[in-house]
């Protein structure tokens, strides 16, 4: 019996991954929910298990191949493994693999006056300057929706373009250079970065932080936080709680504009930038505001470690109403970051920094951080993102205001 090796649905706005590599050749003996390959999106990398027990019977696609959600992969002989399959017959499923890819619709999408688009889409489309109607829909009805969207912005980012300081012919030191593919993850981050710098009127405002009270929290608790709660009492938590706090006080700071509506959100769903070797990825902490100083270790620790180990679910990384960056961590004294689109606000951390500080009438040397907070000028006024920064200040040199809700 042959079991179809299909592409997985993979979050509603994913709607294709590219093929990274395949840990299996034809023939090769598998075991159920034994990898087989590995899929590329542009938020994770994605793991497709076996089926059933059995023998790689053939394999449709190869790696750096795009492939749709539902498209044919290969196939699976269940039963006995290990016999490879004769060349003639492996041929059969590679030519029927674009008749059995369900991901596009086969009726031609109905036309965009009658079948609006997605309201995700709608936002794309007034944030970029990319009309809809210029967008084949692979939505219910021929609906343009927002994976349709990022996919035409892609596609236009990747379009070649004149490059007069390169002539075609040879390359200068093309012996000591070496060309590699961009991933499906690095080209998405850098459309959406730039995308991000063209559409929101971005501004980065500073301040520092006397880290004294936070550093002496954790060396007085750290250990009996650790016993109690498994996990090490680290700094990301205090950040996490300061802006949530601070957020419930501005709460332009986490909406986001939507065509010519301002959305605010309730809610508080916080982004956590994890710096990987394939590219960077935000897993978004859920209603931090619900969740105890504990609670948000434990959930930063988990992100970092699935986030290098590729192990990260596409819903992890959907949604986020504020995310924090920490640069410290590399040495950075200071930076602008950038906007994780939609979003109106991110705070950059820093490296902790001993610096002599005017302390009443004496000089004390103090463990200084720089903060930086980038917004979205369109939404967020000069005066909220300062008092929004000096807010999450406050809290940081008195952890007990957020204890007390002062």
């Amino acid at each position: 019996m042959s079991t179809d090796i299909k592409v997985p649905a993979m979050g509603e706005s994913v709607t294709e991954a590219t093929v990274a590599r395949w840990f299996k050749k034809e023939g090769d003996a598998v075991k159920r929910d034994e990898p087989l390959l590995e899929l590329e999106t542009d938020k994770v990398t994605v793991e497709v298990p076996a089926p059933a027990d059995g023998a790689l019977e053939s394999i449709s696609v190869k790696a750096g191949d795009t492939v749709q959600v539902g498209a044919l992969l290969g196939t699976l002989a269940e039963g006995k493994a290990g016999a490879a399959k004769p060349a003639a017959k492996a041929e059969a499923p590679k030519a029927a693999a674009p008749a059995a890819a369900p991901a596009k619709p086969a009726a031609a999408p109905a036309p965009k006056s009658d079948v609006p688009a997605m309201p995700s889409a709608q936002r794309i489309a007034a944030e970029s300057g990319l009309s809809t109607v210029s967008v084949a829909g692979t939505g219910k009805d021929g609906r343009v929706t927002k994976g349709d969207m990022l996919g035409a912005l892609e596609a236009r980012a990747n379009k070649p373009s004149p490059t007069p300081s390169q002539p075609a012919g040879p390359r200068h030191n093309a012996a000591r250079e070496e060309i590699v593919p961009m991933t499906r993850l690095r080209k998405t981050v850098a459309l959406r970065l730039k995308e991000s710098q063209n559409t929101a009127a971005q501004l980065t405002t500073f301040n520092e932080v006397d880290m004294t009270a936070v550093m002496a929290a954790r060396a007085t608790y750290k250990d009996a936080f650790e016993k109690k709660h498994g996990v090490k009492l680290g700094f990301m938590g205090f950040f996490a709680k300061a802006v949530v706090a601070a957020l419930k006080e501005l709460p332009n700071v986490n909406a986001e504009i939507e065509g010519d509506n301002i959305v605010y959100k309730n809610y508080y769903d916080i982004g956590i930038a994890v710096s990987t070797e394939r590219g960077l990825v935000v897993p978004v902490v859920r209603d931090a505001d619900q969740l105890s100083l504990a609670g948000v270790e434990k959930a930063i620790v988990d992100f970092g470690t699935r986030a290098r180990d590729n192990k990260l679910k596409i819903e992890e990384l959907q949604g986020g109403t504020f995310s924090i960056t920490n640069g410290g961590v590399f040495g950075s004294l200071m930076s602008t970051p950038i906007l994780n689109a939609p979003q109106s606000g991110i705070l950059g951390m820093h490296k902790i920094q001993p610096r002599p500080m005017a302390i009443g009438d004496k000089i004390e040397i103090r463990p200084m951080m720089y903060l930086a907070l980038s917004y979205d000028h369109r939404i967020v006024d000069g005066r909220e993102a300062v008092t929004f920064l000096v807010k999450v200040k406050d809290n940081l040199e008195d952890p007990q205001r957020m204890l007390l809700d002062v």
